[in-house]
């Protein structure tokens, strides 16, 4: 047996404490290589997205108060950086996506597609002139430029809370990848904030004051609310891509996980009382008025607070949404503005007692009271939970096949539909406006996909 030859001392010292790669065949050192630099790299990027939140207040913190709240340079390179991650390796393609070769089989628009031509009104015989976006700028919290169908600048004044920015336009890009060259070169203004900043009252719509009024024009602002008395464009939020501080997946897969779980106890096996879990700690009069019903004997209700920063350190153990569908009534109620909770409330099945809100997003306006949900006074509001449960188990049928149609409109609004309602809205807004999209891009960052995983790269 042959003995191995010694190794000096210096050699000795050169190896100690490192890891000897000497033994593998030099393909196998050139993979192990490249996996130790995707590993740091995505080391790299989940710091910066930690440092992003770190410097972010939650849901009871910033977003509470009006935009601006805190100017954006400090973060811009980290933000920068995770989107170019998320381009690199999430779903952007290596090479282009081909246009379908058969065309998709023309279907109806839903209902609530129809409150695009409401929404966009106030600008259709005025147009948005550059002045108007400007204005607008100075409500929002980013500028986002679409050039050529495929290249997206977004210039970021404000740090919006948590990710809502990043998933937002993390969408955009999502639908310029699925109609490449389709979407029109378009100039939007957003803002990431919970409620509406546009007073009606403040301007006067639909013809930029040429009836001798003084009122200006409104601003084109972009949120993911509106109300009766407000003229924000609403549009779809950050969520449905997905919420990671608060353990939410995007809403395809989220959607199918709750029905999943709310096929697990039949209907009239689920408790007979109503049901809400959530945060009143967000300056949310109906939330807070809420607490009061908190007796399932007395009005059939049981209200749960959710804290959802003991819920973070448990690992999300006990907010799976698809294990909140054991009640025949789940309750909404409104936070400082509207709630993303809306949605994964109706994809419970259960009968939806919806208080009546303030505030619409895009598609909460094509449900319909006693077809998709039940509507409940917040007037009145304990008696009129009471109510609806009584009702509800004295017509378990009928209780049942509300809350089936209200799951059913859920699972119809789909990415896809999502999709499709972006640009159906994003076409009509340029079509009134006559902003050239190009200007002032200068020094604004631009997010084109493959652009981005090239520089990752």
């Amino acid at each position: 047996m042959a003995t191995p030859l010694p190794r000096s001392p210096s050699t000795a010292r050169r190896s100690t404490g490192r890891l000897r790669f000497s033994f593998l065949p030099f393909s196998s050192r050139l993979a192990l290589l490249a996996l130790s630099s995707s590993l740091l790299l995505c080391f790299h990027m989940v710091f910066a997205a930690e440092g992003i939140a770190s410097r972010t207040k939650t849901v009871a913190g910033h977003n509470l108060d009006p935009t601006p709240w805190h100017l954006f340079p400090h973060v811009k390179q980290q933000l920068r950086s995770i989107a170019a991650f998320r381009c690199h390796f999430l779903s952007c393609p290596r090479r282009r996506i081909p246009p379908p070769t058969m065309p998709k089989p023309r279907r109806p628009c839903p209902s609530f597609f129809r409150w695009i031509h409401r929404d966009l009104q106030p600008w259709r015989r005025s147009r948005i002139s550059p002045a108007m976006a400007a204005e607008a700028g100075r409500h929002g919290a980013m500028r986002v430029v679409n050039l050529e169908g495929k290249r997206l600048f977004v210039d970021l004044y404000y740090a919006c809370v948590q990710s809502r920015a990043m998933f937002t336009i993390w969408g955009l890009l999502q639908l310029l990848r699925r109609c490449p060259g389709v979407v029109p070169d378009v100039e939007l203004m957003f803002d990431c904030m919970d409620r509406p900043s546009v007073n009606r009252s403040e301007y006067c719509p639909d013809n930029g004051g040429a009836d001798g009024s003084h009122l200006p024009p409104p601003p084109p602002l972009f949120r993911y609310c509106t109300t009766r008395d407000h003229l924000d464009i609403p549009f779809p939020d950050w969520s449905f891509w997905g919420w990671p501080e608060i353990n939410i997946k995007p809403w395809d897969e989220e959607f199918q996980n709750i029905k999943l779980g709310s096929q697990t106890m039949k209907w009239r096996k689920r408790a007979r009382t109503a049901y809400w879990k959530g945060n009143p700690d967000v300056q949310s009069p109906v939330r807070e008025a809420l607490l009061s019903c908190n007796d399932s004997k007395m009005w059939g209700a049981q209200i749960m607070h959710q804290d959802w920063i003991e819920e973070s350190r448990s690992g999300f153990q006990k907010s799976s949404l698809s294990n909140q569908c054991s009640h025949r009534y789940i309750i909404y109620a409104e936070g400082y503005a509207w709630s993303v909770s809306l949605k994964y409330i109706m994809a419970c099945g259960s009968l939806a007692l919806i208080i009546e809100p303030q505030n619409e997003d895009f598609f909460s306006r094509g449900l319909v009271p006693k077809e998709n949900y039940w509507p409940i006074s917040p007037t009145d509001l304990c008696p009129s939970i009471k109510f609806a449960v009584e009702w509800g188990n004295r017509n378990p049928s009928k209780a049942e096949a509300i809350g089936k149609k209200g799951q059913a409109f859920m699972q119809e609004l789909n990415l896809d539909q999502v999709y499709d309602y972006m640009y159906h809205l994003i076409a009509g807004f340029q079509a009134s406006s006559s902003v050239v999209g190009s200007r002032g891009l200068r020094g604004v960052h631009s997010l084109r996909c493959r652009q981005a995983a090239k520089r990752v790269a």
